[in-house]
């Protein structure tokens, strides 16, 4: 397009609105399009106090995440993420996959309740159904091995029969161990001999239905399942002792995984199956790996390469990547380790952990219109005694309905004197209550309630440091009602859009 056209273009649209303000959220707005790619990102939410769905979905458009991925329909989620902007990957639990796979019609009743209605009516954006979530681990021991399959069809016969069968695409997000390498190089990679005749029907029905297939990298775990596992490797600044295959050297562990998932598929015939790395992150707390510093590490890596359009030795286009996660979630089960509760980039209550650098000179952005309990814990009582043959007990108790495991071993709390350890436990319990009223009286007179912040590492509440803190939950009941910023001058902003529209149109051509 001609500059001069363009000049003459811009001063028309100028005098419509007769607002310079206008033109220069229009101009902002084109270069966003024009130049940001946007990122995805998992939003889990298992929480006993979860961030209102509309706050988080502001929190996701404040920070460029223009694609999320849910692992379950939930209705108030999905309602949020209505006319948002937002591609939506929407999954289907594992416990959900025998009576899908069991008839067709349970599937039609699925996506027209989860996937259908929530289009039509609310405006969502749904781009993927994520059929179950990691079927083939081995720690299910089979569980999922004979419904997986089934399941993927029926849910696609019914996208297909709601005429989403090209807006909607199936996936399966599985795991990396589906797939090993016995050369212990990339090129060596294959599915794992027990459930390969499996993938293959699977990869072959996504290639005929024009779906990817969603790969799990946690180059966390490598370290975390062998303390010898070589650490740099498990970042993306280079190695000293890199893996070589051929001709090529792979100095990360990302790489060396994800292509050995390339490999696999070109082996069997699928060389140029779409790949969508569903989940990938770094968590910071539980465990003496998962901290800040190695947390920031890892994604600002991450993000540096998608900034950047890297890819892998094998495809140098990078795929889809959607972080994992958003938040903290603090009922999520902790038998893989205490960290599967600190994956978030931000704390459970959208508070900034770290600062990434997002590209286009973008930082995080906290959550905004977060409402807190009122400013008092619960903490072990001065006068109280640490030989108290109640306080293990107490300990136990309020560990037992509560998210204790900042308290472990190389954990931000784990350096806790007994009773700062006592306070915490109770603090915790007391806050999940929501601090009612007798929630801090449970521990035999051990305890009492204070206004004083009785965290190690600051005398105020808030995120001052990356250490040991003692929460105040959300007040899940007080939180501002969503506002449409647009509803004033919907006639205006319609002809906004279209002329945005245009521009963008001539501008590309």
């Amino acid at each position: 397009m001609h500059e001069h056209h363009l000049h003459s273009l811009l001063i028309h649209i100028m005098k419509y609105f007769d607002n310079i303000f206008v033109l220069w959220i229009l101009l902002v707005t084109l270069d966003k399009c024009l130049t940001t790619e946007g990122l995805g990102v998992n939003w889990g939410t298992r929480a006993s106090h979860p961030l209102p769905p509309d706050i988080v979905v502001k929190l996701l458009k404040e920070n460029g995440f223009n694609k999320v991925k849910l692992f379950e329909a939930d209705p108030g989620v999905l309602k949020a993420l209505g006319r948002s902007g937002v591609q939506v990957m929407v999954g289907i639990p594992n416990d959900l996959l025998a009576p899908l796979s069991a008839s067709v019609r349970n599937a039609e009743q699925w996506v027209q309740q989860n996937v259908s209605s929530f289009i039509s009516k609310n405006g969502v954006d749904i781009r993927y159904v994520a059929v179950g979530n990691e079927p083939f681990l081995k720690d299910y021991k089979d569980t999922f091995l004979n419904t997986t399959y089934p399941a993927l069809q029926n849910v696609q016969a019914a996208l297909i029969k709601a005429g989403l069968g090209r807006q909607v695409k199936v996936t399966v997000p599985i795991n990396a161990d589906v797939y090993e390498t016995d050369t212990g190089v990339p090129s060596g990679g294959n599915f794992r001999s027990d459930i390969h005749g499996l993938m293959m029907k699977i990869v072959k029905f996504l290639s005929d239905n024009g779906g990817p297939l969603t790969i799990n990298i946690y180059p966390f775990l490598s370290l975390y399942a062998d303390p010898h596992f070589p650490i740099d490797f498990a970042f993306f600044s280079g190695t000293s002792s890199p893996v070589v295959d051929g001709s090529i050297s792979y100095t990360n562990v990302f790489e060396a995984n994800y292509d050995t998932l390339v490999w696999a598929l070109e082996k069997n015939g699928f060389g140029s199956l779409p790949i969508i790395v569903g989940e990938i992150g770094w968590p910071t707390d539980g465990d003496s790996n998962a901290n800040i510093e190695y947390a920031k590490k890892f994604n600002q890596g991450l993000l540096d390469r998608i900034s950047r359009g890297i890819g892998t030795p094998k495809r140098p286009t990078p795929p889809d990547i959607y972080l994992f996660g958003l938040v903290d979630e603090d009922t999520k089960s902790i038998q893989p380790g205490n960290f599967e509760r600190h994956w978030g980039v931000f704390y459970y209550d959208g508070a900034i952990k770290y600062q990434l650098n997002l590209g286009n000179n973008q930082s995080l952005k906290a959550a905004k219109g977060v409402r807190y309990l009122a400013r008092k814990w619960c903490v072990m009582a001065p006068n109280a005694n640490v030989m108290d043959p109640n306080l293990p007990d107490s300990i136990n108790y309020a560990c037992s309905y509560a998210d204790c495991t900042s308290l472990g071993y190389g954990s931000s709390c784990g350096g806790l004197d007994v009773k700062s350890n006592a306070s915490y436990a109770f603090n915790m319990y007391y806050q999940t209550m929501n601090q009612q009223k007798g929630s801090c009286e449970r521990f035999h007179n051990l305890s009492v309630i204070t206004t004083i912040d009785p965290s190690p590492s600051s005398s105020n509440f808030g995120r001052t440091s990356s250490n040991c803190r003692f929460e105040i939950m959300i007040d899940v009941g007080r939180h501002e009602t969503r506002v449409n910023p647009g509803t004033s001058s919907a006639t205006k902003f319609k002809h906004f859009s279209l002329v945005l529209l245009v521009l963008v149109f001539m501008l590309h051509y």
